[in-house]
């Protein structure tokens, strides 16, 4: 019974389809994105951002029609394209606009108009008035309104933004508020001026300094498998120096304190000597179950290398792995920038103008389409990390493919497409499910914080707390979804079992094989995160030389931040490819050691470095007068399943 009730891993034997439910809901809620899209467009709101619209609710650049109640509407501006504030500078941040009066004008002003009878000059030869318009030019100078209907002077030189038809002032200073309100540092505009004018005369260097770190990433993709045991140690010895050095520096504390204060007995002096003593003897109960730790872990880690090397194969037979992480980005950036354009869309649209208390044309969202912006941000998450999770069941399906197969000649002549082939037919609800639960943890996490930022005035200590607690569990539950995802992907690439099911068989062999996950995720971890440190540096340290000619030393920091950022990023791209590999050899390695023993017919799959792995483990369990006990009863059990 126990042996049926077990259900059997079938590597790559057939091919169903997964969680189609899912799958519709998901082609619904895109539609329903596309729907926000085509509506926002419909109701001009595309128009008015691109074209832009003065404060009378015209849209510059066309006739347009009379709005009951307000002055200047129903203007035929075919000849005015772009728009004019009157106080371009007024920027209010807390609801993220301009307070001015905008028209639209024929032109911007190319230079400083100093004074109205500029202004009016400017309105005679260019034919762009840039009062409003129930102002004729020749009344600039004369008529006592024109304090009010023009522009606030001296109006600083401006050129049209590409692609929006706004004016817009040619000099940062104007925007200094603005500025000011982002970084407070850069007050100095001087200071500003030259870190920018350092990044533009050093851009070549910058270019080539990130063309270097892709480069180094690859390199390090290759050479990770030959050097992993050298990171092992190096990290290894690292944590005992670390943790023997800091017991040695207390106890030594402790018994130069304790000498001196032989000759002070005062009560302060007693207290730091007892603290003294309670971190001594803490920090050396600590560094004996790290040792502890170490030396259980010891075999662990040997797998971790194993591992390693196997993965760096794996690259060399599946180079096409190597630029998952352009494609998803690349989707990823085309589908943000469509989400940012319909978020700008949804700012400007709605049918009705309104006008404001000061008179003017306001366009506002009515009734329920107020909260079509939430459908939108919930959109954006969700289908992000579809598109996140598409790489990892893609890579999943790859390296599952050059696993499970014993004559690596016979494999598929690119397993990546015959992998995203089998994603596309077969599992896209399994990847829809998966998203969106790790939507479902994201949303709360994000709502909690934006609260938590409201509350950074209020001095209620109990209530931050709490949230961030909140917040942590969140992101910590995040995270294990996140992995417990990735791992339920392989089962579903493996068997083409439904999510909960994958999920299900995954979790079992991670809970049985416990201490190796522990270990991978650890050791394997720091050697990736050393890697990152390694590309970071060595890039940082290209760019010290390059731009050591600079005598300026101000102007280094940026070049040198924008250059290390990069090479993190890029370092993380390819490295957390590598981070999934290991995963996904590791789940088909447990259930590889699971479900064979090496017998005839129940030959392993692995490869030789991780066969040589088990024969050690076998050994050493031999020599540990188990007789190989456990490692046969974790293998046995699936005897009779196998030949039903």
């Amino acid at each position: 019974s126990h042996k049926s009730s077990k259900r059997e891993w079938k590597p790559l034997e057939d091919h169903s389809c997964t969680d189609v439910p899912w799958l519709l809901l998901f082609v619904l809620f895109c539609i329903g994105m596309g729907f926000i899209c085509g509506f926002s467009i419909a109701t001009g709101a595309a128009a008015r951002l691109l074209s832009g619209y003065d404060s009378y609710g015209n849209i510059c650049g066309r006739k347009n029609v009379k709005v009951e109640g307000i002055v200047n509407s129903g203007l035929d501006l075919t000849h005015k394209k772009y728009v004019f504030f009157l106080d371009p500078c007024n920027i209010d941040l807390a609801h993220q606009k301009i307070k001015s009066i905008a028209l639209c004008v024929s032109a911007c002003p190319r230079k400083e108009l100093k004074t109205l009878a500029d202004v009016q000059k400017f309105a005679e030869t260019n034919g762009s008035t840039l009062c409003s318009y129930e102002l004729q030019p020749s009344e600039y100078t004369a008529d006592p309104r024109a304090a009010k209907l023009c522009p606030k002077y001296p109006v600083p030189e401006s050129a049209p933004i590409p692609f929006f038809h706004r004016c817009a002032p040619v000099n940062i200073s104007c925007y200094a508020k603005f500025a000011e309100a982002l970084i407070t540092f850069v007050s100095d505009s001087s200071v500003l001026h030259r870190l920018i004018s350092g990044v533009m005369t050093s851009k070549e260097i910058i270019m080539g300094l990130c063309l270097l770190s892709l480069v180094l990433s690859m390199i390090l993709m290759v050479i990770i498998r030959y050097i992993s045991r050298v990171l092992v140690w190096i990290l290894t010895i690292l944590v005992i120096l670390g943790s023997l050095g800091g017991t040695g520096v207390l106890w030594w504390l402790y018994a130069k304190q304790r000498i001196s204060a032989g000759a002070l007995e005062t009560h302060i002096a007693k207290d730091n000597l007892q603290a003294l003593l309670i971190y001594a003897i803490a920090a050396t109960v600590f560094t004996v179950i790290l040792f502890l730790i170490m030396l259980i872990m010891r075999k662990r880690v040997a797998l971790t290398i194993a591992l390693f090397h196997v993965a760096g194969k794996v690259f060399i037979h599946l180079p096409l792995l190597v630029f998952q992480p352009f494609w998803t980005f690349f989707l990823l950036i085309l589908f943000w920038t469509y989400w940012i354009a319909v978020l700008l869309f949804l700012g400007t649209t709605g049918k009705h103008p309104v006008p404001n208390e000061e008179g003017f044309v306001e366009f506002r969202m009515a009734g329920p389409l107020k909260y079509m912006w939430w459908y939108h941000v919930v959109g954006l998450i969700w289908i992000s990390e579809f598109i996140l999770a598409c790489q990892q069941m893609t890579v999943a399906g790859a390296v599952v493919t050059y696993y499970f197969t014993r004559e690596k000649r016979n494999l598929p002549f690119t397993p990546i497409l015959a992998s995203v082939n089998r994603l596309v037919c077969y599992h896209l609800g399994t990847v829809a499910k998966g998203s969106f639960i790790i939507t479902l943890v994201k949303i709360p996490r994000m709502i909690l914080m934006y609260i938590h930022t409201q509350l950074k005035g209020k001095e209620n200590a109990c209530a931050r707390c709490m949230l961030k607690a909140c917040i942590c569990c969140l992101w910590c539950l995040e995270k294990c979804l996140t992995y417990l995802n990735q791992n339920a992907y392989t089962a579903t690439a493996i068997n083409s079992t439904n999510f909960c099911t994958s999920a299900k068989d995954a979790f079992v062999i991670l809970v049985e094989n416990a201490l190796r996950v522990a270990a991978i995720n650890t050791v394997g971890d720091f050697m990736l995160f050393l890697g990152k440190v390694l590309i970071v540096c060595s890039t940082g340290l290209a760019g010290i030389m390059l731009l050591n000619y600079q005598r300026d030393y101000t102007i280094w920091v940026l070049p040198l931040i924008i250059v290390c950022l990069f090479a993190f990023l890029v370092a993380h791209c390819f490295l957390s490819i590598y981070e999934m590999v290991v995963d996904v050899l590791f789940l088909c390695f447990a259930i590889d050691t699971k479900y064979n023993d090496g017998s005839p017919g129940r030959e392993f799959y692995m490869d030789k470095v991780l066969m040589e792995f088990v024969e050690n483990s076998r050994k050493s369990m031999k020599e540990a007068g188990r007789g190989g006990g456990a490692e046969g009863r974790e293998l046995k059990p699936m005897v009779g399943a196998d030949e039903e």
